[in-house]
């Protein structure tokens, strides 16, 4: 028996290394690619190590893009205020889900989900007239709106379960005391899922990082509505690409992401194994 728990927490061990590897070697390269010369990248046979490394692409990006400081601070905003807004709709809709009946409760339930199956790509067309009509185009309302939307199902899903698990008990003895659905929501159900709404609001914050790129380019012709992945298309000159400084100023870029996951994480932890003990 104890042969069989060391192999086993052998073989744990090695598939958690095999996977971090997997996960966590692109971004070792590109922290190496940022610290080389540029004309050391593309050295034949490759060479990983070097003695000429150097944090100089990090003090040149802003130099050769300017306006990398505000595509930095776009990401982050809209990011951000996406995030939030989606918590301001999903809350109360998974309240509902959770707790209310009435027609075709599961059906529109299925039907969030299998929306959520399209690929933004394939709406572009139908949410650019819409935008146009609106007069949205070229502001941050044209990437904050179709972010919302892709992303309110999925949180709907995810949210709905954690209130789920909230004693009804505890809403009627609030109803007792003469307190309305709107007081109950906010003083009683969001405080005891606090965990449940970090969770949704962080994957709500990385899915709207991660979708920025593909509306920034459709429904975005401003330069100062631009979010970091757009930005980095001006590391790309006519006849090279700075990539020691696209890799400098594409880990700046997803920072905001890594310091929210780690003032985060203690809630992140605590709302994704929540529930995972019966009581």
């Amino acid at each position: 028996m104890n042969k069989y728990k060391i192999h086993e927490k052998i073989f744990l061990y090695f598939s958690i290394t095999v996977f971090l590897i997997f996960i966590l070697l692109p971004f070792v390269e590109m922290f190496y690619a940022s610290l080389r010369p540029l004309d050391h990248l593309f050295r034949s046979p490759y060479q990983f190590f070097s003695d000429d490394l150097s944090f100089w692409a990090y003090r040149e990006m802003w130099n050769t893009v300017p306006m990398l400081p505000r595509y930095i601070f776009n990401s982050f905003f809209l990011a951000t205020t996406t995030s939030i807004i989606t918590l301001l709709f999903v809350i109360p809709a998974a309240y509902s889900y959770a707790r209310f009946s009435f027609p075709f409760k599961n059906t529109s339930l299925y039907v969030l989900l299998a929306i959520n199956m399209f690929s933004g790509a394939v709406l572009l067309i139908p949410l650019y007239k819409v935008l146009r009509t609106f007069g949205l185009l070229n502001t941050y309302q044209a990437m904050i709106v179709p972010g919302v939307a892709f992303l309110i199902p999925t949180a709907i899903w995810l949210l709905k379960s954690y209130f789920e698990k909230i004693p009804v008990d505890l809403e009627e003895a609030a109803f007792v005391d003469g307190a309305s659905r709107v007081q109950i929501l906010r003083h009683i159900i969001a405080p005891l899922s606090t965990p449940g709404l970090v969770v949704v609001g962080i994957y709500a914050f990385i899915g709207a990082y991660a979708q920025q790129f593909l509306f920034a380019i459709t429904f975005n012709q401003k330069k100062e509505f631009m979010p970091i992945p757009s930005g980095l298309y001006e590391f790309i000159g006519y006849t090279t690409v700075k990539w020691n400084e696209m890799m400098a100023a594409s880990l700046v870029g997803i920072a905001p992401v890594l310091i929210v996951f780690l003032f985060l994480q203690k809630y992140i932890v605590e709302g994704l194994t929540s529930g995972a003990v019966k009581n």
